[in-house]
């Protein structure tokens, strides 16, 4: 007798998480290493708490950031918001082949 599995419905859908969706969570990724590469050099080369502060700042910064950007949608796109006019040039169309016939 074969065995029945449910099917798992949200195949579909967006990897999602803490929030960030698709290509967002690599971003995040990518802000969260960033931001503690740059904030261990500061405290290494500069001072412990400046370097605290740097850290803090820039994943609190750059997930804020990230965040905003999100809103915007998972795809860049430009959102023209004025009305384009494309003028009709139909005497290029009357004259087009006719040098050409016998």
């Amino acid at each position: 007798m074969a065995k029945r599995f449910a099917v798992y419905k949200g195949l579909q859908k967006p990897l999602v998480f803490k929030g960030f969706q698709g290509k967002y969570i690599y971003w995040g990724v990518g802000i969260l290493l960033g931001g503690l590469v740059l904030g261990a050099l500061t405290m290494s080369l500069v001072n412990m708490w400046l370097g605290a502060v740097v850290l803090a700042g820039s994943i609190t910064g750059g997930l804020l950031y990230l965040a905003g950007k999100q809103k915007k949608g998972l795809h860049n796109k430009s959102r023209s918001r004025m009305v384009l006019i494309h003028p009709a040039n139909l005497k290029k169309i009357k004259s087009y082949g006719r040098e050409n016939r016998i």
